[in-house]
């Protein structure tokens, strides 16, 4: 596992982003892991969190394309420290680029915040965590709205690694297999259990037995 990724997770839990216990998601399945980006709220974890996706879009995607498109309304954030980390580390300027929720008529006009998007550009989406390909579904129109736009991929930071709306394959596959462009994370879940079981963070074990069986036990019902 590259190091970039073994830091990630470890940054992850630290930062009191990524859970392990019992927990209720917004699905209604009951998980024994959860994740919540929004706790990236201080300069430093914010510009750390830049760095890892920027390092896992360049691993995957490369340099050759214009603009990082984050949907409303946490894409915002992730799109801005990202383009500011691929300049400092690769050196490449990329314009960040968001949509509105509502349609601005006056000054900075239209739907999308940052960047323009036109003919011609590659866009790379950038998002937290993709359960059900749902925000991806209004980013697409938005998207082809702006002229001959071609998605290079979709980044997020956490596969889930979980059945998406179909029941059949993972959310990430699901869109790729929709839109016909690459879906990648910064990390898997399979690369988290590897990595956390029975490994110390910050002076204590992760993914203990309990919590391991608990994880094959959810997989074994929600895997994909």
């Amino acid at each position: 596992m590259e190091q970039y990724k073994q830091e990630f997770i470890e940054f992850m839990v630290e930062s009191d982003v990524l859970k392990f216990g019992d927990f209720t998601l917004k699905s209604g399945r009951k998980s024994p892991f959860f994740m919540n980006a929004g706790a990236y709220v201080t300069g430093k974890s914010l510009s750390r969190l830049g760095q890892f996706y920027a390092k896992a879009i360049h691993e995957y995607y490369g340099d050759d394309f214009d603009v990082l498109f984050g949907p409303a309304y946490k894409g915002i954030p992730l799109s801005v420290v990202t383009a500011i980390a691929f300049y400092e580390l690769y050196g490449k300027e990329i314009r960040y680029s968001s949509n509105r929720k509502e349609i601005k008529d006056h000054g900075d006009t239209g739907i999308l915040l940052g960047g323009k998007i036109g003919n011609g550009d590659r866009v790379v989406i950038i998002e937290d965590v993709t359960t059900s390909g749902k925000s991806i579904e209004e980013t697409m129109p938005i998207l082809k709205a702006q002229g001959d736009v071609e998605v290079v991929g979709l980044m997020v930071s956490l596969n889930r690694m979980e059945v998406g709306l179909s029941g059949k394959m993972a959310a990430l596959d699901e869109i790729s297999d929709k839109y016909g462009f690459a879906t990648n994370a910064i990390v898997t879940m399979a690369e988290v259990i590897e990595y956390l079981y029975g490994q110390k963070v910050g002076g204590r074990v992760v993914i203990d037995d309990d919590i391991k069986a608990a994880l094959d036990e959810y997989y074994r019902t929600y895997g994909a």
